[in-house]
């Protein structure tokens, strides 16, 4: 019988110059091998020229570790597993031909052909889709210039800061091996344990347990670069950039308790809202900004611009607006398209270059051999959803699933054959990387810019409302509470204790912890004085009407016609969708003989599908609702999500049944007296919640 190690037995471990954790061989603990047997002597960081220089090829552990890690699983993604698509265009609104000289941000107007795939990250592909997760934002843009892949998620940073760690994220984060659960969640104690041991993973994990990990749709969600990039005009003079996607109606997401029961009740949640979206003509819209940005604020910024866990506030460098993304069809066939589509963060473009950010140099490795893998070999351009849609020509040859091949005499070149059977060449006009100067010895070492891990988590906590912060502390203590090693939820507060010592007393109160942890050890001091950053909350960036929302009406049979007409056309000219949902789904009619089709029915179409509800039974529809444990639920779970429930006279049974008797009443319920009261709810609505109530709700 093996005996299992005890967290206090774990390895000892010192601090790296970047603050990253080593924990090193000796006594029980085996030395770490690649699988030749070659012992390693460092397993956090990539061989690289300097500190802060870029990757080499030669780094046979990070080669190794990434090649077994993309072949893990077939054939679905290991990670991003669970995506959906749609098909649209991206159109240039403000040129950028001064910073760069890619054809798609040269003429304002002209409209590029893109696809783009959303996902979470965790979860295999039957999962659910409100999970608590980061949400992957792809975007193919298939340029004239070829395609140009923006890879991110809707989070701008990452867990870790070296590509060679990612194998061990994933592998924490995913199902516990022995036991293979819990599935597309991290609360378990091997993801903990990961990031516990990573305090470069602390600004990360608050993001991942703030309102972003649970979007409302990804209609409502903002889309990021992550990393920065170079922007090469004609001249070759370069300019950082990061890359952003702006919603057009605003951020917004579910609450915790929510997510859970949309998780029951509707597990494709966000696809299906997608599809309507689109099917139905709301065409999904966000804008495409940029943080431009030279050598000289990269100097002078208080953190470096090469780390994937950091970002720049909007404050400091505001967001250029220079773009639109339009997703306007949906694929004819979700798996030649949705799933087999293939992102690599290499496919770029003249005008666009890469940096020496860690992390993004991996990516640049991985996500070729990933799809070299998954789709059965090098020919995966073949297929039409990655193929470019301008001319391209070259004399790669033959391997599985070739569908087309050089022809001609020569497959290779020089040459010395006439046109056409001598092929293609090399071209003065092609893609040129940014010259840049690189010295420095070659060793495995994390550069001491990337050793502030507090400072901008900091900053994200501090820049939340108060209601948010609250679903901050909350998503810590559930997630901390399914974990079953002490020692481990202990080490988490110690890092909450420099992100905000508030937050880390409640996570302790919440989890019955005592005594309080002593701070973890900061490889930097932490930055007291940032200040908060309005951009970073969702509820202060959320919409100023109820466009693309959904509004759920209860109706029976005899509802009032004109209440229900005024209120839906209330609804429908903000751009909100109605559905209804009855005793039944069909067989009803209003109270002057319109036949009405419900969507749902009301133990099939609970509250949490909806945006705002509104109650418009009658007396007697009242009478037979109020003794369904479904309606009451329905009630129970919109009151308690702090959602608007606006209500006619005889709603006030059902209000009753569901224990909000007229006193337990607050300003979130409108009174619908008639026709007339119906633009002043859903004028309401455009707040989507009344915050105010959640403190009512909550006990513990």
């Amino acid at each position: 019988m093996t005996k299992k190690a005890h967290p206090s037995q774990s390895p000892a471990a010192h601090m790296g110059k970047g603050g990253e954790t080593h924990q090193t061989a000796g006594g029980e603990t085996p030395a770490m091998t690649t699988q030749q047997g070659l012992v390693i002597s460092d397993d956090q960081n990539t061989l690289r020229v300097g500190a802060n220089g870029p990757a080499l090829l030669e780094d046979f552990h990070f080669r190794e570790k990434i090649f077994h890690f993309d072949h893990e699983r077939i054939p679905e993604r290991v990670v991003h597993a669970r995506g959906y698509g749609a098909h649209g265009y991206f159109e240039l609104t403000d040129s950028l031909a001064d910073v760069c000289k890619a054809d798609i941000f040269g003429k304002v107007g002209e409209r590029t052909p893109a696809f783009v795939r959303f996902s979470t990250v965790a979860g295999n592909k039957g999962s659910a889709d409100v999970v608590r997760d980061v949400r992957g934002f792809a975007v193919k843009l298939y340029t004239r210039q070829g395609n140009w892949d923006l890879v991110g998620n809707n989070i701008p940073v990452f867990f870790i800061q070296d590509a060679i760690k990612f194998p061990d994220f994933v592998h924490a984060a995913k199902q516990e091996p022995d036991r293979d659960f819990p599935q597309a969640q991290t609360a378990h104690d091997n993801f903990w344990d990961f990031v516990s041991l990573s305090p470069e993973a602390t600004h990360m994990v608050c993001w991942a347990m703030s309102d972003r990990a649970i979007p409302r749709s990804f209609r409502f969600m903002e889309g990021f670069g992550v990393h920065t990039f170079r922007l090469i005009n004609a001249e070759g003079r370069s300019t950082y950039v990061k890359f952003h996607w702006k919603p057009k109606l605003g951020l917004q997401s579910v609450v915790w308790n929510e997510a859970l029961k949309i998780n029951g009740a509707d597990p494709d949640f966000h696809r299906r809202d997608l599809w309507q979206a689109i099917t139905s003509g709301n065409f999904p819209e966000w804008e495409l900004g940029v943080q431009l940005f030279d050598d000289e604020f990269a100097d002078g910024f208080a953190f470096d611009i090469l780390d994937p866990t950091k970002l720049i506030p909007e404050e400091l460098v505001p967001v250029r607006r220079v773009g639109r993304l339009v997703l306007d069809r949906m694929p004819d066939n979700f798996f030649a398209e949705t799933e087999q589509v293939a992102f690599c963060t290499q496919n770029i473009v003249p005008g666009i270059d890469f940096t020496n950010d860690p992390l993004l140099q991996g990516r640049n490795f991985s996500y070729l051999d990933t799809q070299t893998k998954r789709l059965g070999g090098p020919n995966f351009t073949h297929i039409p959803i990655n193929a470019p849609k301008c001319p391209f020509h070259n004399f790669q040859q033959d391997g599985h699933m070739a569908m087309h091949n050089p022809k001609g005499r020569a497959n290779y070149e020089p040459n010395s054959w006439s046109q056409p059977a001598a092929g293609p060449r090399e071209s003065v006009e092609g893609y040129r990387s940014f010259a840049q100067e690189q010295s420095g010895p070659k060793l495995r070492q994390r550069s001491e810019s990337f050793a502030d891990h507090y400072s901008q988590a900091r900053q994200f906590f501090i820049s939340q409302t108060p209601v948010e912060q609250t679903h901050m502390r909350d998503a810590f203590i559930f997630e901390l509470s399914k974990v079953e090693t002490p020692a481990i939820r202990a080490r988490m507060v110690s890092h909450l204790l420099h992100v905000d010592r508030e937050l880390a007393e409640g996570v302790a109160t919440g989890l019955g912890l005592s005594p309080m942890p002593q701070p973890a050890v900061a490889a930097r001091t932490v930055l007291t004085g940032l200040q908060p950053s309005a951009a970073l909350s969702i509820l202060k960036n959320g919409p100023d009407s109820f466009e693309g929302r959904k509004l759920g009406i209860v109706v029976t049979g005899g509802v009032d016609a004109s209440l229900l007409s005024a209120l839906r056309k209330a609804a429908e000219d903000v751009g909100a969708t109605v559905e209804l949902i009855g005793p039944t789904v069909a067989g009803l009619h209003d109270s002057a003989g319109n036949e009405l089709v419900a969507q749902q029915k009301i133990n099939g179409g609970p509250s949490v599908l909806y945006d705002a509800v509104a109650l418009l039974p009658t007396v007697e529809g009242a009478n037979l609702l109020r003794h369904e444990a479904t309606m009451r639920d329905f009630i129970a779970d919109a009151y308690a999500h702090a959602k608007f429930i606006a209500h006619n006279d005889a709603a006030e049974l059902l209000l009753a049944a569901a224990g909000l008797h007229p006193k337990a009443r607050d300003e979130g319920f409108v009174a619908l007296e008639g026709a007339k009261d119906a633009d002043r709810f859903i004028q309401t609505c455009a707040a989507l919640r009344f915050w105010a109530r959640e403190s009512q709700v909550h006990a513990v």
